[in-house]
């Protein structure tokens, strides 16, 4: 990295500061071998910050062929031409960082005609008023300056060893963005070309202060005309996120405060390496970055894990969901097909609701809806594109009780068998078989199904009968015989000996209502046990 690539910039009227291995002029008059010079300045005032690149001594009446641009030029006027506004025509021509005339030997005052012409080029032109060994100010500058390219080019190997060593190990982007952050003490924020905020970091400024209102400000703020340049009213320091040749999105870095919309030459290299690391980063990992961002953003929701609820409402608004003033609703989804399912749902519910990979809990969406009730007919495609049921907590309208819907949701899963038919189920639709489905792999229902039903399966085995299946019918047929032996496919006479069979391997009375309660329960929690060892057995085979 040379002191030319960490030169000062500008955009807009921001400022890009250098603090590399160039010096200002400003820094060059402080310097105490120019101070002793009782140095004053006629001509550039508002130009103190321009970078001197070397310093040039000469008497020449046309000095302009021996410099290239940021020269000091040093001089005592004795070989100054007879046209002076000329002289400073060269100079400004040239690009001289600025013109140092030491009073006493030949002139003593400046000559107004030069004056005249520095100051109608924005030449900076300055005086000193008593003299100084001008090998000493080449001395002292020239070494400033190399100590400054010194610590530049240190300061270059930092940022490039970090940021390769986070890419050498496979860092994310949020690790990547996170030490950009670091570095800079700035907020750093990663959008996609939708003016999405996907990730971020901040140091120093609060997250509202970052993303609110984000995808209104990134609108308004265009991207440079070259790679990288301060942007927009508010001063963003932006570069692009390149992905297999094409934009992706863009970087951007906040200034520290409204007040103080300037960036250092070390922001704009690190903000571009951190862009660099990104692409690697993307380039290597299969999950798109997009998808990270929804699934995190809803489990610090789900799981409460965010610093305060107006950061979670700001993130999420940010990701392009809307919630502030809008009813919500977690929808759980539970199939084998979950990364198609995904797509298909991010495609069709964009702007409307987070959806996440929740893992074995299953498809994890919260929809966002102005209406009571308008989570219905989202909930109703949702399931029509999953081709499964679709299970929805509770509506609520603040993020605080998102997690309540989400238990209620999970807990709706837990009771409707996977691979069901397509549909829609709230708590409401949660009966016995769906309750004792849920509670299937509790040790108490278990237990307490094999003590009700062991006897007549022991029975069914050794006289290969299906006495359960003719109680089945008769539980179901809430005690109608008739009713009964027509599902059962018998005659009343074959049905009646079978329930009287019934009766002496489990000893007990099918005509009382307690024993029937029992045995109802008994067989609908063998039921949901058998229904949750074949939906096990079906996964595992899709999944082969």
């Amino acid at each position: 990295m040379t002191a030319v690539e960490f030169g000062a910039r500008k955009a807009q009227g921001v400022v890009v500061n250098s603090d590399g291995g160039t010096v200002t002029l400003g820094e060059v008059l402080s310097l105490p071998v120019l101070a002793r010079g009782l140095p004053k300045v006629l001509a550039g005032q508002d130009r103190l910050d321009r970078p001197v690149r070397w310093v040039h001594v000469t008497e020449w009446a046309s000095p302009a062929s021996a410099l290239r641009g940021g020269e000091l030029v040093l001089t005592t006027g004795i070989g100054f031409p007879a046209r002076l506004d000329d002289y400073a025509a060269e100079l400004c021509d040239v690009g001289a960082a600025a013109v140092v005339l030491e009073l006493g030997r030949c002139y003593r005052e400046a000559p107004r005609e030069l004056v005249a012409g520095c100051r109608s080029r924005g030449v900076p032109l300055v005086v000193l008023h008593c003299g100084v060994k001008f090998v000493d100010v080449t001395q002292e500058v020239h070494a400033m300056i190399l100590g400054g390219q010194l610590r530049t080019l240190r300061t270059a190997q930092r940022i490039h060893d970090t940021f390769t060593a986070l890419s050498l190990r496979g860092a994310g982007p949020d690790e990547i963005i996170r030490a950009a952050a670091t570095m800079t003490g700035r907020a750093v924020v990663l959008e996609n070309l939708a003016h999405q905020a996907l990730i971020f970091a901040s140091v120093e400024r609060v997250l509202d202060d970052v993303l609110n209102r984000w995808e209104e400000r990134s609108r308004a703020t265009p991207s440079p005309a070259e790679r990288t340049g301060v942007c927009g009213q508010e001063g963003w320091l932006v570069t692009s996120v390149e992905f297999r040749g094409q934009r992706w999105g863009r970087l951007a870095m906040l200034p520290a405060s409204p007040a103080e919309q300037h960036f250092h030459s070390e922001h704009v290299v690190i903000l571009e390496r951190a862009a660099v690391a990104l692409t690697l980063a993307r380039l290597t990992r299969e999950t798109r970055w997009e998808e990270q961002a929804h699934r995190d953003a809803l489990l610090d929701v789900l799981e409460q894990r965010q610093l305060s609820w107006r950061d979670a409402r700001t993130r999420i608004t940010a990701l392009g969901v809307p919630v502030q003033g809008r009813r919500l609703a977690v929808v759980v989804v539970r199939t084998d097909e979950r990364a198609l399912l995904l797509d298909k749902l991010r495609a069709r519910l964009e702007g409307s609701a987070l959806v996440g990979d929740l893992g074995e809990r299953g498809v994890g969406v919260l929809l966002s809806f102005r209406e009571p009730g308008g989570w219905r007919p989202l909930a109703e495609e949702i399931s029509e594109l999953a081709g499964a049921p679709v299970n929805v907590g509770a509506e609520v309208g603040e993020l605080s009780e998102v997690a309540r819907s989400a238990a209620e949701a999970e807990q709706v899963a837990d009771a409707v068998p996977r691979g069901g038919a397509p549909g829609v189920h709230t708590v409401t639709d949660i009966g016995l078989p769906e309750l004792l489905y849920a509670l299937r792999e509790d040790p108490r229902v278990q237990s307490y199904a094999e003590r009700q039903l062991a006897p007549l399966l022991a029975y069914d085995q050794c006289h290969g009968t299906d006495l359960l299946a003719t109680v089945r019918h008769y539980l179901a047929a809430a005690g109608n015989k008739s009713i009964a032996a027509r599902r059962g496919h018998l005659s009343r006479q074959a049905l009646y000996q079978r329930l009287r069979l019934v009766e002496e391997v489990l000893h007990g009375d099918l005509e009382a209502g307690d024993f029937r309660a029992q045995l109802h329960v008994a067989v609908a929690a063998l039921d949901a046990q058998r229904a949750g060892r074949a939906a096990r057995a079906e996964g595992g085979a899709s999944g082969k």
